[in-house]
């Protein structure tokens, strides 16, 4: 990606930083609960009890999301986007690692989910302030024709960060024999936060306040409370946001989570293959991502978001019957286009969110919505579908994806197109 002058090429580099080591942070808890979480850790629980016990854990971390978006929001549209990130890496960061560093049920008893649990709290409400800092900080110094551009920075985190975790499992579950992974092999891709958080502290340091915000402390703009203004300044953009992002949050976690257990656990697709095939669909997310948000500097960011969500309904319904056919290429067609259609509208998004909300309420607002739409699609979106699956038959739970796209397809052509705003006028 082109970005200009050293200034903008370090601009671009901290926000992409710590939103790849976020990510990565919270895909290898998504990997690790869809492989062998439920045994470490639910050993009483029955196969079907524990996945959804474990994928319960994986929902804790969303709920709390949107708290963590409220508070580094707050202290975001008042403080400065600079400090909080700093704060949120090391938050999520250093939870990670002590989840590495958890015993297990076998050692602790009851306490080791509790612990889990907390962890995952932590997790949470360190990636619900991390976004929306990362997104404004590549935004709000962009150059007005190419938001869409500069914001693909940290959207790209997504796709490597689950590419360097999904690597990661891949190397430990080669290298080690089945017993030894699932003691202890599965523990080092969590170990590992610890040297990339310091990595990512580095960089995020060297980086100065956005423009946009520094003009709102010199004239005196900012707000007691960002996030209640903003609910009353923008009610329907926080609303309809957080429809709009939620189909992201369903394809992409179900595919990353339910999708691992089930063609593993349930069709027998040996573990390293299902892991190859992922990297073949975070391939396409990453290069989609990253096409089309630079592709919304020229057409446009809702006409985009709108095709991604239109796509959703589709593919949603034929996911699990490609899935079900045991077929390597099948399987690999049925992951990248569920990937596909959260690329086409997680890219657009890193420019589109921001620029709905006001510059004294970016953060709480487009942070806020973006995580109110995480725990609607990634913290509800793999339990509905596990229990549709279980209870009824996979291709049910493929149709409640299809009902979460065709949700945020209505949400995105209730909102307005972006791409043309001042950012310091709206």
């Amino acid at each position: 990606m082109s970005t200009g002058s050293p200034g903008m090429r370090r601009i671009a580099t901290a926000s992409f930083i710590g939103t790849a080591i976020e990510f990565y942070d919270y895909y290898i808890y998504g990997t690790a609960a869809a492989l062998v979480l439920n045994e470490a850790f639910f050993p009483e629980l029955s196969e079907t009890a524990g996945t959804l016990a474990t994928l319960s854990t994986f929902a804790v971390g969303f709920a709390a999301r949107p708290l963590g978006a409220a508070v580094f929001g707050h202290y975001g549209d008042r403080v400065g986007r600079k400090a909080v990130l700093v704060v949120s890496l090391l938050m999520m960061g250093l939870s990670t690692g002590l989840i590495g560093l958890l015993p297990g049920y076998a050692t602790l008893g009851v306490w080791a989910p509790v612990l889990l649990v907390l962890l995952r709290v932590v997790q949470g409400l360190g990636l619900g302030g991390e976004w929306g800092g990362a997104a404004l900080l590549a935004v709000e110094h962009a150059p007005k024709g190419k938001r869409g551009l500069y914001a693909a920075a940290p959207q790209m985190g997504s796709p490597v960060g689950y590419f360097a975790a999904t690597v990661t499992f891949l190397v430990m579950s080669s290298v080690l024999d089945e017993a030894a992974f699932d003691s202890w092999g599965w523990r080092i891709p969590f170990l590992l936060s610890f040297v990339l958080v310091a990595v990512g502290l580095v960089i995020r340091l060297k980086v100065a306040e956005t423009p946009a915000f520094a003009k709102v402390v010199e004239g005196r703009e900012t707000v007691k409370a960002p996030l209640v203004e903003a609910f009353r300044v923008h009610p329907r953009e926080m609303l309809l946001g957080a429809g709009m992002i939620t189909v992201v949050y369903v394809m992409f976690y179900t595919a990353a989570t339910y999708c691992m257990t089930y063609t593993t656990k349930t069709l027998g697709i040996p573990k390293n293959d299902m892991l190859g095939l992922t990297l073949v669909a975070v391939v396409v997310l990453g290069v989609s991502t990253y096409l089309v948000a630079r592709w919304s500097d020229r057409v446009g960011r809702r006409k985009l978001i709108i095709a991604g969500a239109a796509f959703g309904v589709v593919w949603g319904a034929v996911l699990f019957p490609l899935l079900d056919t045991r077929n390597p290429v099948l399987v690999a067609v049925a992951l990248s286009g569920a990937l596909l259609c959260m690329g086409v509208i997680y890219g657009p998004a890193g420019a589109y969110l921001p620029e709905l909300f006001a510059t004294r309420l970016r953060y709480s607002g487009a942070g806020f919505s973006y995580n109110l739409g995480g725990v609607l699609g990634g913290a509800a979106a793999p339990l509905i579908v596990t229990a549709l699956a279980e209870n009824y038959r996979p291709a049910v739970g493929g149709w409640f994806m299809s009902a979460m796209a065709l949700l945020s397809l209505a949400c995105v052509l209730a909102l307005p197109e972006t791409k043309e705003r001042d950012l310091e006028l709206v």
